[in-house]
């Protein structure tokens, strides 16, 4: 007979789960929404940090926060895929670019990105397709 779970056992297995499949987390921050807009930007270049800021709010919407460039940027050099390049200079200069993983990781973010860019007028068609299906679906019922 089943027991329904507490919170506190769905999270423990949660964690479980993470430590099983550790590559999971890495997955989820090369696929983040500012960490694939990361990588594909210092494919191009290194750059600084208010320069890669002003790069990536070029993609539309609000733009990404100072603090959550920083936490993106610490977490994909945790990961070994960004280099931080700090400069004993007045004024300080910190340049980031990607290392080979990194570059490694982004070609293959970029792929997908093009490819997602290539074929979103046939996503757009099934959506509709399925929407009007579903739509039909719940009049009938």
């Amino acid at each position: 007979m089943a027991v329904s779970e507490t919170r506190e056992v769905r999270e423990k297995r949660l964690v479980d789960a993470e430590a099983l499949c550790p590559y999971r987390l890495v997955l989820e921050h090369v696929t983040s929404r500012w960490g694939v807009l990361v990588l594909i930007e210092l494919l191009e270049r290194p750059y600084r940090f208010s320069e890669l800021r002003r790069a990536i709010s070029r993609f539309g919407g609000r733009g990404v926060s100072e603090k959550m460039l920083t936490q993106t940027l610490q977490t994909l050099e945790r990961d070994g895929l960004v280099h931080r390049d700090a400069r004993p200079v007045i004024p300080p200069r910190v340049d980031y670019s990607l290392t080979a993983l990194g570059r490694e990781a982004a070609e293959q973010v970029r792929s997908l990105a093009q490819w997602t860019h290539d074929r979103m007028g046939e996503v757009e068609k099934a959506r509709r397709a399925y929407d009007e299906a579903r739509d039909a679906g719940s009049r009938a019922s």
